[in-house]
């Protein structure tokens, strides 16, 4: 598989947005600190400063969010979160993935989360917390392909629908 994870580029804008509009109707925002009102420049800034771990809140901690690309051609993102916070700890973990809907099924989700455990384990995550819908069988057999062991399930909280799977991937 050529799979690439790689930073948000200049010249991604157009693909990028047709993407994360594309699974709105999903409730997935494949396009993390991104609004309509924001320049490209502008978003391509706050994931450098996301990278340097600066403006911290609830749902921002140190990371970086990276597009998967594969012959030349964007099919999904990750997210990955250094540490984590109060929230992350519970319910967001440190990786975050989407595939977009014309790419699902190829493997990619897979593909994308082996690679993001790398790259957390090269900035010192040894032990990975990876979370996703009680009802994402897909992403829940992801996990556990890339070694994800179940933890536990968390009881939804204001604005989801759904407990939140957690698993430990080490």
């Amino acid at each position: 598989m050529t799979l690439r994870l790689r930073p948000y580029g200049v010249d991604d804008e157009a693909a990028a947005v047709a993407i994360h509009e594309s699974m709105l109707s999903d409730h997935f925002h494949f396009l993390l600190d991104w609004e309509t009102s924001k320049s490209w420049s502008a978003f391509l800034q706050s994931n450098e400063e996301l990278r340097q771990g600066l403006n911290p809140s609830t749902y921002r901690v140190r990371g970086v969010q990276l597009v998967a690309v594969v012959d030349g051609e964007l099919v999904g993102r990750a997210s990955l979160r250094f540490e984590l916070n109060e929230f992350f700890a519970e319910r967001g973990g440190h990786v975050g993935y989407g595939v977009a809907p014309a790419h699902r099924r190829k493997g990619y989700a897979t593909e994308i989360l082996r690679q993001a455990l790398i790259i957390l384990r090269a900035d010192g995550v040894d032990r990975v917390l990876v979370t996703c819908g009680n009802d994402n069988v897909g992403s829940a057999r992801t996990i556990e392909q890339n070694g994800g062991v179940f933890e536990s399930s968390v009881p939804p909280v204001k604005g989801d629908a759904i407990d939140i799977r957690r698993y430990w991937i080490e």
